[in-house]
């Protein structure tokens, strides 16, 4: 068992912590924990794809995929978790609001039972504005792809 230094980052996010960093919860909460943390730089988020997510229901009854738009949006909550716990905590009167997505590449579908892996890289911040490139895998394989902005602004 390895024992951690006080001062040393986490690189681990739980859900109890994640709900802490993100405003979003079930049934849009599109990440289940943080892992890979690299403050300021890059992080990884896991998603476990159960057919009890609310969106199979009608996407697609007969064959269920996890809807693309969502893939981007786990890419954002990946994000905006590592920038709230890279700036120390629970943003208070913050929010992260989506200024653009760019170059949205949808390559396979996201089946139920699938475990999720969502990188994210900052590409660049520049005061409140940030911009970060992600990928979404399952196992080795790349299901989409896209860069996007966001802003952090008052509530």
């Amino acid at each position: 068992m390895t024992i951690k230094a006080l001062d040393t980052p986490a690189t681990e996010v739980d859900t109890v912590e994640l709900m802490r960093l993100l405003p979003h919860r079930h049934p849009f909460l599109m990440i289940d924990r943080l892992v890979d943390i690299v403050p300021n730089i890059s992080a990884t988020g896991i998603k476990a794809v159960t057919i009890g997510e609310p969106y199979f229901v009608g996407h697609f009854p007969n064959r269920p995929v996890m809807p693309g738009v969502l893939l981007v949006e786990a890419m954002a909550q990946t994000a905006g978790a590592l920038v709230v716990k890279s700036m120390g905590g629970p943003p208070g009167d913050k929010l992260v609001y989506f200024m653009s997505v760019e170059n949205a590449k949808f390559r396979r579908p996201v089946l139920p039972g699938s475990l999720l892996r969502v990188p994210v890289l900052r590409d660049r911040n520049r005061g409140a504005v940030w911009k970060f490139s992600g990928k979404a895998f399952v196992e080795d394989q790349l299901m989409a792809e896209a860069v996007f902005t966001a802003m952090i602004v008052d509530a």
